[in-house]
């Protein structure tokens, strides 16, 4: 796989040397039980695959020999690059200024860009009337597009079933930059339309058999359906793709329900479903699998609580948190910072999108067990240093140090 040039500060010994010892012990990656860091009085549990994905990777590659290739030049982020607060404020100190916030608002006119300007496009992708509003102005989007790859294909693959005649439904947040992007792209080539949960998925395929009447769908779904939208025969044949950062399992789940239904309403089998639903399972994002199928075998072991690292604003960081709160105790935090003391922590609660504090995280019992995970756009630094604030709370028999040196 290709190796990017990521800044030095966002790596970490502990971890390098942990993923490194684990790639080379599971070349085919099929192994999803944590690695042990046993301290003693404290044992933590790091999921196998977690941190920086390649797309992540690459856009902070780019973003930063941008930098330095453009001395004097005024260069901007169409938004936020990814759904990380470090890796954003760090570009910012260096004079990078965002366009858009990540939920669209103008925050940098576009009158006041000129052709000299440079314009990174996100990890996300960015929508095609954006793009032309770029290239109208003379700037050349893409010498600086840090557009995942795995988002261009789901892009392509909306492209290529669009040319068969299949509808697309995209399962994302409508108010999410890549979901945005997604539907501008897919909505260019065919009709489309955003479903966020299974609970819409239901509520669409209600008009797909009739049980609800057609005009209801433009007031259910507005805002979430391509111009000149027909609900009466553009859900006839679809094709399901998502965001890449969702949930792979519910991708899935709303897949096969929406295919099921299709399958039944027009008495169709398994050898002609092909004829009204397309097949666009290889869409999935490979580091949404892993990540969120490395939780699923670190939820394996029984333990206190959950540590996940990552932005608050990051559709796939969520998404993980979501998993470890079925099971146990779940702590969402963005740095060591937010673990106060050994008795405080303050966290993100992602329903109601607020930071909350919670007393006495830390069971007081002879030995502490801790499940920890980050999101794809949290940097490995971050994750060691909660490492290190965690296990300074407790009297142990060895140190980070020397757990390090154990996987070298």
């Amino acid at each position: 796989m290709k190796q990017f040039n990521v800044p030095i500060i966002y790596r970490s010994p502990l971890i390098s040397a942990i993923k490194a010892t684990r790639r080379q012990q599971d070349k085919m990656k099929k192994d999803f039980t944590p690695t042990l860091l046993d301290f003693g009085a404290v044992q933590l549990y790091v999921a196998r695959h977690f941190g920086f994905c390649y797309g992540v990777e690459n856009a902070i590659d780019i973003a930063f020999r941008t930098i330095e290739e453009n001395a004097g030049k005024r260069i901007f982020l169409l938004s936020e690059m990814i759904h990380n607060p470090q890796v954003n404020a760090d570009l910012l100190q260096r004079g990078v200024q965002f366009l858009q916030d990540t939920y669209g608002k103008q925050l940098v006119p576009f009158e006041t860009l000129t052709k000299d300007d440079v314009v990174i496009i996100p990890a996300f992708g960015t929508t095609l009337a954006l793009e032309a509003k770029l290239k109208a102005i003379g700037i050349a989007i893409e010498k600086y597009n840090t557009t995942c790859p795995f988002v261009e294909k789901v892009w392509n693959r909306s492209e290529q079933i669009a040319q068969k005649n299949y509808s697309i439904v995209v399962h994302g947040k409508p108010t999410h930059e890549e979901t945005r992007a997604t539907f501008s792209h897919a909505a260019y080539h065919t009709p489309t339309v955003v479903v966020n949960d299974m609970q819409e998925a239901v509520a669409l395929s209600k008009y797909i058999t009739g049980e609800k009447a057609a005009a209801d769908f433009y007031s259910e779904f507005a805002g979430r359906y391509s111009e000149g939208f027909d609900m009466l025969k553009d859900l006839q044949r679809i094709g399901v793709v998502n965001q890449t950062t969702m949930l792979a399992s519910d991708t899935q789940a709303i897949a096969d329900f929406l295919k099921e239904v299709i399958m039944q309403h027009y008495s169709l089998t398994e050898n002609t479903i092909g004829e009204r639903f397309a097949d666009t399972r290889d869409t999935l994002c490979y580091a949404t699998n892993d990540n969120q199928g490395a939780v699923y075998g670190l939820l394996q072991t029984a333990a206190d609580f959950a540590v996940v690292v990552g932005g608050y604003n990051s559709s796939n960081t969520s998404h993980l948190v979501e998993l470890c709160e079925e099971k146990l105790p779940t702590y969402f935090i963005n740095s060591e910072d937010k673990i106060l003391s050994e008795k405080l922590i303050q966290h993100f609660n992602f329903h109601a999108k607020e930071e909350v504090t919670t007393a006495d995280f830390i069971p007081q019992k002879q030995v502490v067990k801790i499940l920890i995970t980050s999101g794809a756009s949290c940097p490995d630094a971050l994750v060691e240093g909660v490492i290190e604030k965690l296990v300074s709370f407790f009297r142990t028999s060895t140190s980070v140090k020397k757990i390090t040196e154990s996987f070298v």
